[in-house]
């Protein structure tokens, strides 16, 4: 298992700029290393632009900053970086208080053991 401490973002609404919440930390278990090198795979062959892998909230160890508290709708966006063509992957959810949208800065999922 691999254990990230990713800076978050809260976006309140739509037209709203991203504001910095401080970190998110979580772990990415095998069954979701495999998946994301999964959808890596299969992107690089079908060229889609992103891809979401619904994330079990039973089972994730997730910590958020006091001031965001819980969130609901955990998924990893998945997307292939244009430069480097390789696959990167960050936790998008919603803020259980206000469902304002909740993401973390991107990992390469290379950087995965």
């Amino acid at each position: 298992m691999n254990t990230l401490s990713v800076e978050g973002w809260n976006k309140p609404n739509p037209n709203a700029l991203s504001i910095p919440i401080g970190l998110l930390n979580f772990r990415v278990s095998e069954k979701y290393h495999l998946l994301l090198e999964q959808a890596e795979d299969e992107m690089e062959l079908s060229h889609e632009p992103e891809r979401f892998i619904d994330v079990d909230m039973d089972t994730m160890e997730l910590e958020t900053p006091a001031e965001c508290g819980a969130l609901t709708d955990c998924q990893l966006r998945v997307y292939l970086d244009k430069h480097v063509h390789r696959g990167q992957f960050h936790l998008v959810a919603h803020r259980a208080s206000d469902n304002s949208l909740v993401y973390s800065n991107a990992v390469m999922i290379d950087q995965l053991g």
